[in-house]
C-alpha cells in the first residue's frame, strides 16, 4: 500500500495496525524467521535426512559437510578419517574422490506426518553409508542438524505454553487485585512481592530438584513449563493491576457498572480490552524468557534430559571449553536460541509501535 493512497481515516484500526507493523522492517524480518523456525520444527522429520537418534560410530565429532553444485546437480563428498600428524588425533575430512549425489524427495527412515500418517519421504537424502551431515555430529556421532530441528519442537513450544499459563495467572490475580482493592489487593501484592524477591535461577533449581526422578519426559516437560510460568506471572499481574486501577473509573466502565454487569464481565469485557495492546506486546516479549529458562535448566542438567531433545539438552555437551574449541559446531543450537530470541524481540518492538496510537502513520 503506497503512502499516496493510504488514508488512516478510511481504514479500520486492525488494518492500521497491520499497515504499521508491515512498515517495521525488523519486525517483519523477525516474523519471517519465527515462521520458518516453527515450520521447520513442525515438519522436522521431512527436512532431516537422518534419524536424530541414529549413531554413526565412525563419525564422532564430524565437522559440517558442504553441498556442492555441478554439471550433474547437487552433490556432497563422503567422509574419511585420517590422523593429524601434528596432534596425532584422528580427524574427519572430505574424500573428494567420492562425490555422492543428493537425492530430493527420496525415501529414508520412516516417520509419521502429524503423528498419524506413516511415510518415509524426506526433502533431501544421501547415501545410507555416507549420510549428509549439514551441521556435523556430536560426541556420539548423531546428526546435529536433525537434532537441532527436533529440539525446536520442545524449546519453541515450551515458551508458548508457559506464556499462556503466565497470561492467565497474571490477568486473573492482577484483575482481582486492581478491581477489588482493599484486603484482597493487600494479600495478593504481598504474595507477588514474596515471589519476586526470590532469585529466579535458585527458584527454578529448587522446584526442578523437587520433581521426582521417575517421572517420564512428558511429565518433566509440563513440569518445566509450569515452573517457568509460576516464576513469570508476577510482573504481568502487577502491570494488569496498575492498568485496571487507572481505567476502572472511566465513564464507559461506570456505565457498565450502573447497567448491572457482573464483576467478572466488567473485568473481562471492559477493563482488560482497554489495554489489550500492551498485553499482546508483553506476551510476545515474555516468550524468549521462557525459552531461555528452559534452555538454562536443561543446560544445567536440572530440566529435560536425553533422550528428549531440546536446545538446552544439546548445549549441555558444550560445557567443556576444550570441546567448544575443538568442535565449535556443537554451539550451533545456541545460535538457534539467539536467533529466536532476537526475532521475538523484533516482533515485540514492531507490535508495540504498531499498537501505539501516538505513532505516526
Amino acid at each position: 500500500m503506497s503512502k499516496a493512497k493510504f488514508n488512516a481515516s478510511t481504514v479500520s484500526q486492525a488494518k492500521l495496525v497491520v499497515y504499521r507493523f508491515l512498515r517495521h522492517k525488523l519486525a517483519l524480518t523477525g516474523l519471517i524467521i519465527l515462521v520458518l523456525m516453527y515450520f521447520g520444527a513442525l515438519f522436522a522429520a521431512f527436512f532431516c535426512a537422518n534419524d536424530p537418534q541414529a549413531f554413526y560410530d565412525r563419525l564422532l565429532y564430524c565437522p559440517p559437510q558442504k553441498i556442492h553444485f555441478g554439471a550433474n546437480g547437487f552433490y556432497y563428498y563422503a567422509i574419511k578419517s585420517e590422523r593429524d600428524m601434528r596432534t596425532l588425533d584422528m580427524r574427519h575430512v572430505a574424500d573428494t574422490s567420492k562425490p555422492i549425489p543428493v537425492k530430493f524427495f527420496a525415501k529414508g527412515y520412516e516417520w509419521k506426518l502429524f503423528g498419524l500418517f506413516p511415510t518415509s519421504r524426506h526433502l533431501i537424502q544421501g547415501d545410507g553409508e555416507n549420510p549428509i551431515l549439514l551441521f556435523g555430529t556430536d560426541r556420539m556421532g548423531r546428526d546435529l542438524f536433525a537434532r537441532n530441528l527436533y529440539a525446536g519442537r520442545i524449546s519453541l513450544t515450551v515458551g508458548l505454553v508457559g506464556v499462556s499459563i503466565t497470561f492467565i495467572l497474571g490477568c486473573i490475580f492482577g484483575g482481582i487485585s486492581g478491581f477489588y482493592g482493599g484486603n484482597i489487593d493487600l494479600i495478593i501484592q504481598r504474595i507477588i512481592e514474596f515471589l519476586m524477591s526470590i532469585p529466579t535461577l535458585p527458584l527454578w533449581m529448587a522446584l526442578s530438584a523437587a520433581m521426582p526422578r521417575e517421572w517420564s519426559q512428558l511429565q518433566m516437560y509440563f513440569a518445566i513449563t509450569v515452573i517457568l510460568a509460576v516464576a513469570g506471572w508476577t510482573g504481568l499481574a502487577r502491570v494488569v493491576r496498575g492498568k485496571i486501577i487507572s481505567i476502572k473509573n472511566e465513564d464507559y466502565v461506570t456505565a457498565a457498572m450502573l447497567s448491572g454487569a457482573p464483576d467478572r464481565n466488567l473485568v473481562a469485557n471492559h477493563l482488560l480490552p482497554g489495554f489489550a495492546g500492551y498485553l499482546i506486546v508483553s506476551i510476545t516479549l515474555s516468550i524468549p524468557g521462557m525459552i531461555l529458562g528452559e534452555t538454562a535448566l536443561s543446560f544445567l542438567g536440572l530440566g529435560l534430559q536425553s533422550p528428549t531433545i531440546s536446545w538446552g539438552v544439546l548445549l549441555g555437551e558444550a560445557q567443556s571449553v576444550r570441546v567448544v574449541a575443538l568442535y565449535p559446531w556443537i554451539m550451533i543450537p545456541g545460535l538457534s536460541v539467539i536467533l529466536v530470541v532476537l526475532a521475538y524481540n523484533f516482533v515485540g518492538d514492531g507490535l508495540r509501535d504498531a499498537l501505539d496510537p501516538h505513532k505516526g502513520h
